[in-house]
Protein backbone atom coordinates (compact mmCIF):
# COMPACT_ATOMS: atom_id res chain seq x y z
CA UNK A 1 0.00 0.00 0.00
CA UNK A 2 0.97 3.38 -0.54
CA UNK A 3 2.18 5.75 2.70
CA UNK A 4 -1.40 7.52 2.33
CA UNK A 5 -3.30 3.96 2.24
CA UNK A 6 -2.01 3.33 5.72
CA UNK A 7 -4.58 3.59 8.70
CA UNK A 8 -4.75 3.08 12.30
CA UNK A 9 -6.62 -0.24 13.94
CA UNK A 10 -10.01 0.49 14.98
CA UNK A 11 -8.98 -0.67 18.97
CA UNK A 12 -6.95 2.13 18.88
CA UNK A 13 -9.07 4.50 17.47
CA UNK A 14 -11.22 4.01 19.98
CA UNK A 15 -8.95 4.85 22.83
CA UNK A 16 -7.41 7.67 21.41
CA UNK A 17 -9.62 9.00 18.15
CA UNK A 18 -13.17 8.21 18.32
CA UNK A 19 -14.09 10.01 21.47
CA UNK A 20 -13.63 13.29 19.92
CA UNK A 21 -17.23 15.20 19.12
CA UNK A 22 -15.14 16.17 15.38
CA UNK A 23 -14.64 12.06 14.99
CA UNK A 24 -18.22 10.80 15.88
CA UNK A 25 -19.09 10.13 11.98
CA UNK A 26 -16.99 7.39 11.45
CA UNK A 27 -18.49 5.11 14.68
CA UNK A 28 -21.93 6.60 13.49
CA UNK A 29 -21.14 5.15 10.44
CA UNK A 30 -20.42 1.29 11.76
CA UNK A 31 -23.01 1.53 14.34
CA UNK A 32 -25.64 2.61 11.32
CA UNK A 33 -24.19 -0.01 8.97
CA UNK A 34 -24.39 -2.69 12.25
CA UNK A 35 -27.70 -1.63 13.68
CA UNK A 36 -29.44 -1.10 9.98
CA UNK A 37 -30.79 2.29 11.24
CA UNK A 38 -29.59 5.84 11.22
CA UNK A 39 -27.33 6.31 14.17
CA UNK A 40 -26.48 9.77 16.04
CA UNK A 41 -24.22 9.69 18.93
CA UNK A 42 -25.11 12.66 21.43
CA UNK A 43 -22.40 11.63 24.03
CA UNK A 44 -19.62 9.77 24.84
CA UNK A 45 -20.38 8.37 28.52
CA UNK A 46 -17.77 7.79 31.40
CA UNK A 47 -16.20 4.20 30.61
CA UNK A 48 -13.72 1.97 32.69
CA UNK A 49 -12.42 0.86 29.87
CA UNK A 50 -10.61 3.52 28.63
CA UNK A 51 -7.23 3.28 30.64
CA UNK A 52 -4.22 5.01 28.79
CA UNK A 53 -1.75 2.96 30.58
CA UNK A 54 0.80 0.50 28.82
CA UNK A 55 0.31 -1.85 31.09
CA UNK A 56 -3.25 -2.39 29.44
CA UNK A 57 -2.32 -3.04 26.38
CA UNK A 58 -4.19 -6.18 25.85
CA UNK A 59 -7.21 -5.70 28.41
CA UNK A 60 -10.53 -4.11 26.55
CA UNK A 61 -11.24 -0.94 25.16
CA UNK A 62 -14.61 0.69 25.16
CA UNK A 63 -17.09 3.41 23.93
CA UNK A 64 -19.96 4.16 25.74
CA UNK A 65 -22.58 6.49 23.78
CA UNK A 66 -25.97 7.77 24.16
CA UNK A 67 -27.67 8.09 20.45
CA UNK A 68 -30.60 10.84 19.59
CA UNK A 69 -33.24 8.18 20.59
CA UNK A 70 -31.76 8.31 24.45
CA UNK A 71 -30.27 4.79 24.16
CA UNK A 72 -26.92 3.70 24.99
CA UNK A 73 -24.35 1.68 22.90
CA UNK A 74 -21.69 -0.23 24.44
CA UNK A 75 -18.92 -0.96 21.83
CA UNK A 76 -15.71 -2.83 23.10
CA UNK A 77 -13.01 -4.41 21.39
CA UNK A 78 -11.54 -7.55 23.12
CA UNK A 79 -7.79 -8.24 21.34
CA UNK A 80 -7.38 -11.95 24.07
CA UNK A 81 -9.28 -14.44 25.20
CA UNK A 82 -11.17 -13.76 28.40
CA UNK A 83 -12.21 -16.10 30.89
CA UNK A 84 -16.32 -16.01 31.78
CA UNK A 85 -17.13 -13.36 28.70
CA UNK A 86 -20.23 -13.50 28.00
CA UNK A 87 -20.73 -13.27 31.87
CA UNK A 88 -18.83 -9.81 31.77
CA UNK A 89 -20.85 -8.42 28.80
CA UNK A 90 -23.93 -9.46 30.43
CA UNK A 91 -23.05 -8.09 33.51
CA UNK A 92 -21.89 -4.61 31.68
CA UNK A 93 -25.26 -4.08 30.16
CA UNK A 94 -26.63 -4.77 33.84
CA UNK A 95 -24.60 -1.95 34.93
CA UNK A 96 -25.18 0.43 32.24
CA UNK A 97 -28.76 -0.19 32.58
CA UNK A 98 -28.48 0.33 36.54
CA UNK A 99 -26.38 3.21 36.15
CA UNK A 100 -28.72 5.16 33.83
CA UNK A 101 -32.10 5.45 35.83
CA UNK A 102 -32.14 7.93 38.92
CA UNK A 103 -32.61 6.33 42.73
CA UNK A 104 -36.18 5.78 42.73
CA UNK A 105 -37.05 6.37 39.20
CA UNK A 106 -39.85 4.64 37.34
CA UNK A 107 -38.93 1.57 35.17
CA UNK A 108 -40.27 3.66 32.31
CA UNK A 109 -37.04 5.41 32.30
CA UNK A 110 -34.88 1.91 31.87
CA UNK A 111 -32.88 2.48 28.29
CA UNK A 112 -32.56 0.00 25.63
CA UNK A 113 -28.74 -0.79 25.96
CA UNK A 114 -26.89 -2.46 22.60
CA UNK A 115 -23.46 -4.42 23.47
CA UNK A 116 -21.36 -4.98 20.59
CA UNK A 117 -18.40 -7.10 20.96
CA UNK A 118 -15.39 -6.75 18.44
CA UNK A 119 -13.60 -9.93 19.14
CA UNK A 120 -10.03 -11.09 17.63
CA UNK A 121 -9.47 -14.36 19.46
CA UNK A 122 -11.66 -17.80 18.86
CA UNK A 123 -14.80 -17.22 21.41
CA UNK A 124 -15.83 -20.89 20.18
CA UNK A 125 -17.64 -23.12 17.89
CA UNK A 126 -19.62 -21.62 15.06
CA UNK A 127 -19.44 -20.57 11.13
CA UNK A 128 -20.01 -16.75 10.96
CA UNK A 129 -18.76 -14.00 11.84
CA UNK A 130 -21.08 -12.25 13.27
CA UNK A 131 -23.88 -13.15 15.87
CA UNK A 132 -27.11 -11.46 17.20
CA UNK A 133 -28.81 -11.99 20.17
CA UNK A 134 -31.68 -10.54 21.85
CA UNK A 135 -34.76 -11.30 24.26
CA UNK A 136 -37.56 -12.38 22.22
CA UNK A 137 -40.77 -14.29 24.25
CA UNK A 138 -42.28 -16.91 21.85
CA UNK A 139 -45.19 -19.39 22.67
CA UNK A 140 -44.13 -22.54 24.08
CA UNK A 141 -47.01 -24.36 22.19
CA UNK A 142 -47.95 -21.52 19.67
CA UNK A 143 -44.87 -20.44 18.22
CA UNK A 144 -46.21 -16.76 18.09
CA UNK A 145 -44.26 -13.75 19.81
CA UNK A 146 -45.51 -12.21 22.80
CA UNK A 147 -46.89 -8.39 22.51
CA UNK A 148 -46.76 -6.15 25.42
CA UNK A 149 -49.38 -3.74 25.70
CA UNK A 150 -49.26 -1.01 27.93
CA UNK A 151 -50.57 2.58 28.43
CA UNK A 152 -48.50 5.48 27.60
CA UNK A 153 -50.09 9.32 27.35
CA UNK A 154 -53.94 7.69 27.11
CA UNK A 155 -53.02 5.84 24.36
CA UNK A 156 -52.57 1.72 24.40
CA UNK A 157 -49.25 0.73 22.94
CA UNK A 158 -48.05 -2.56 22.20
CA UNK A 159 -44.05 -3.18 22.59
CA UNK A 160 -42.08 -5.92 21.37
CA UNK A 161 -40.15 -7.09 24.19
CA UNK A 162 -37.01 -6.68 21.55
CA UNK A 163 -38.09 -2.88 21.88
CA UNK A 164 -37.03 -2.70 25.52
CA UNK A 165 -34.24 -5.80 26.14
CA UNK A 166 -30.64 -5.45 25.65
CA UNK A 167 -29.63 -6.74 21.94
CA UNK A 168 -25.61 -8.34 22.10
CA UNK A 169 -23.32 -8.35 18.55
CA UNK A 170 -20.32 -10.33 18.52
CA UNK A 171 -18.53 -9.85 15.91
CA UNK A 172 -15.47 -12.46 14.96
CA UNK A 173 -13.61 -10.51 13.09
CA UNK A 174 -10.87 -13.56 12.59
CA UNK A 175 -13.29 -15.59 11.12
CA UNK A 176 -14.15 -13.02 8.47
CA UNK A 177 -12.68 -14.79 5.36
CA UNK A 178 -14.55 -13.49 1.89
CA UNK A 179 -14.36 -10.76 -0.82
CA UNK A 180 -16.41 -7.39 1.22
CA UNK A 181 -19.55 -6.46 -1.30
CA UNK A 182 -21.50 -5.07 1.54
CA UNK A 183 -21.00 -2.11 3.46
CA UNK A 184 -20.42 -4.69 6.85
CA UNK A 185 -18.51 -6.93 4.86
CA UNK A 186 -16.48 -3.62 4.29
CA UNK A 187 -16.15 -2.44 8.03
CA UNK A 188 -15.74 -6.23 8.83
CA UNK A 189 -12.65 -6.32 6.58
CA UNK A 190 -11.51 -3.15 7.45
CA UNK A 191 -11.76 -4.18 11.25
CA UNK A 192 -9.57 -7.28 10.53
CA UNK A 193 -6.89 -5.91 7.73
CA UNK A 194 -7.32 -2.19 8.55
CA UNK A 195 -7.11 -1.47 4.84
CA UNK A 196 -10.62 0.94 3.35
CA UNK A 197 -10.81 1.20 -0.25
CA UNK A 198 -10.17 4.37 -1.76
CA UNK A 199 -13.75 4.69 -3.67
CA UNK A 200 -15.87 3.44 -1.05
CA UNK A 201 -19.41 5.49 -0.10
CA UNK A 202 -19.53 3.15 2.77
CA UNK A 203 -20.93 5.16 6.01
CA UNK A 204 -18.30 6.13 8.06
CA UNK A 205 -15.43 4.60 6.49
CA UNK A 206 -15.62 7.55 3.99
CA UNK A 207 -14.48 9.68 7.27
CA UNK A 208 -12.22 7.08 8.58
CA UNK A 209 -10.16 7.37 4.96
CA UNK A 210 -9.67 10.71 6.40
CA UNK A 211 -9.88 10.93 10.09
CA UNK A 212 -7.82 8.06 10.76
CA UNK A 213 -4.82 8.10 8.43
CA UNK A 214 -1.55 6.80 10.56
CA UNK A 215 0.55 9.27 8.58
CA UNK A 216 -1.25 12.14 10.12
CA UNK A 217 -0.48 11.21 13.67
CA UNK A 218 2.00 13.44 15.29
CA UNK A 219 5.45 11.49 16.15
CA UNK A 220 4.38 10.76 19.80
CA UNK A 221 1.15 9.13 18.43
CA UNK A 222 3.13 7.00 15.90
CA UNK A 223 6.01 5.99 18.13
CA UNK A 224 2.92 4.60 20.67
CA UNK A 225 0.86 3.17 18.20
CA UNK A 226 3.80 1.07 16.20
CA UNK A 227 4.67 -0.03 20.07
CA UNK A 228 1.02 -1.18 20.56
CA UNK A 229 1.09 -3.20 17.48
CA UNK A 230 4.49 -4.73 18.58
CA UNK A 231 3.14 -5.48 21.54
CA UNK A 232 0.00 -7.38 20.24
CA UNK A 233 1.83 -9.32 17.87
CA UNK A 234 4.54 -10.30 20.83
CA UNK A 235 1.58 -11.65 22.53
CA UNK A 236 -0.23 -13.59 20.35
CA UNK A 237 3.02 -15.27 19.56
CA UNK A 238 3.28 -15.53 23.08
CA UNK A 239 -0.27 -17.09 23.07
CA UNK A 240 0.12 -19.40 20.18
CA UNK A 241 3.61 -20.49 21.91
CA UNK A 242 1.85 -21.72 24.59
CA UNK A 243 -1.00 -23.06 22.59
CA UNK A 244 1.43 -25.26 20.69
CA UNK A 245 3.29 -25.99 24.21
CA UNK A 246 -0.25 -27.38 25.45
CA UNK A 247 -0.48 -29.34 22.32
CA UNK A 248 2.72 -31.42 22.36
CA UNK A 249 2.90 -31.58 25.81
CA UNK A 250 -0.48 -33.23 25.29
CA UNK A 251 0.52 -35.50 23.11
CA UNK A 252 3.86 -36.28 25.10
CA UNK A 253 1.89 -37.27 28.00
CA UNK A 254 -0.46 -39.29 25.68
CA UNK A 255 2.37 -41.47 24.70
CA UNK A 256 3.49 -42.04 28.13
CA UNK A 257 0.34 -43.10 29.16
CA UNK A 258 0.38 -45.12 26.25
CA UNK A 259 3.45 -47.17 26.93
CA UNK A 260 2.35 -47.59 30.40
CA UNK A 261 -0.80 -49.06 29.42
CA UNK A 262 0.74 -51.20 27.07
CA UNK A 263 3.25 -53.05 29.87
CA UNK A 264 0.90 -53.15 31.98
CA UNK A 265 -1.43 -54.94 29.60
CA UNK A 266 2.00 -57.27 28.91
CA UNK A 267 2.18 -57.61 32.11
CA UNK A 268 -1.27 -59.20 32.86
CA UNK A 269 -1.07 -61.62 29.94
CA UNK A 270 2.20 -62.70 31.17
CA UNK A 271 0.63 -63.16 34.37
CA UNK A 272 -2.35 -64.95 33.26
CA UNK A 273 -0.22 -67.35 30.63
CA UNK A 274 1.93 -68.65 34.16
CA UNK A 275 -1.00 -69.03 35.81
CA UNK A 276 -2.36 -71.38 33.43
CA UNK A 277 0.75 -73.29 33.58
CA UNK A 278 0.00 -74.02 37.38
CA UNK A 279 3.42 -71.47 38.15
CA UNK A 280 3.54 -70.94 42.08
CA UNK A 281 1.76 -67.19 43.08
CA UNK A 282 5.62 -66.03 44.17
CA UNK A 283 7.51 -66.98 41.16
CA UNK A 284 4.96 -64.64 39.18
CA UNK A 285 4.91 -62.18 41.26
CA UNK A 286 8.70 -62.04 40.95
CA UNK A 287 8.28 -61.95 36.85
CA UNK A 288 5.64 -59.99 36.35
CA UNK A 289 5.73 -57.42 39.32
CA UNK A 290 2.23 -57.88 39.69
CA UNK A 291 0.69 -58.04 43.11
CA UNK A 292 -0.79 -61.11 44.42
CA UNK A 293 -4.13 -59.30 44.90
CA UNK A 294 -3.92 -58.46 41.04
CA UNK A 295 -2.70 -62.11 39.84
CA UNK A 296 -5.70 -64.08 42.22
CA UNK A 297 -8.18 -61.68 39.96
CA UNK A 298 -7.16 -63.10 36.80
Amino acid sequence: MEQKDKYIRFDWAIKRLLRNKANFGVLEGFLTVLLGEKIQIMEILESEGNQQREDDKFNRVDIRARNSKDEIILVEVQNTRELYYLERILYGVAKAITEHIDLGGIYANVKKVYSISILYFDIGQGNDYLYHGQNTFLGVHTGDCLKVTTKEQGAIIRKLPAEIFPEYFLIRVNEFNKVAVTPLEEWIEYLKTGTIRPDTTTPGLEEARQKLIYYNMNKADKLAYDRHLDALMIQNGVLSTAKLEGLEEGRVEGREEGIMVGRQEEKIATARNLKSLNIPIAVIVQATGLSIDEIDRL
